[in-house]
C-alpha cells in the first residue's frame, strides 16, 4: 500500500484536520504527484498560516508544475516564517530556491 493512500483514509474520516492533509500532500510529493498534493498542502498552509513545513512543499509542487510566480510567492511567504522563528536551514534553503526563480 502506497503511504499516500494510509493519509487518504485519515483524511477521508476528518477532512478538517490540517495534519493530516499536511501528511497527504507529502505522501503524494513524495510519490511524484505533485498537483494532487497542492490541495492539500493549500488547506494546510491556510489552517495554519505560521506554518513554514506546508508552504514550503506547496512551493517545490508549484514549482514542478512551472508554476514560478505561485512557487515565489510561497517560497517567500515561507522565508519569512524562517526568520521569525528563526529556522536556519530552511532560510538557506528558501534563499536558494528563490534564488532559482
Amino acid at each position: 500500500m502506497a503511504r499516500s493512500q494510509a493519509f487518504q483514509a485519515l483524511v477521508e474520516n476528518d477532512p478538517a484536520n490540517p495534519m493530516f492533509r499536511f501528511s497527504l500532500g507529502q505522501a503524494l510529493w513524495q510519490e511524484g504527484e505533485a498537483q494532487a498534493a497542492c490541495e492539500h498542502l493549500q488547506f494546510a498552509t491556510q489552517a495554519k498560516s505560521d506554518w513554514m513545513m506546508p508552504l514550503i512543499l506547496l512551493g517545490k509542487c508549484q514549482l514542478a508544475m512551472q508554476q514560478k510566480e505561485a512557487a515565489r510567492q510561497s517560497f517567500g511567504a515561507a522565508l519569512k516564517l524562517a526568520l521569525a522563528q528563526g529556522h536556519e536551514e530552511p532560510e538557506a534553503e528558501l534563499r536558494q530556491l528563490l534564488s532559482t526563480l
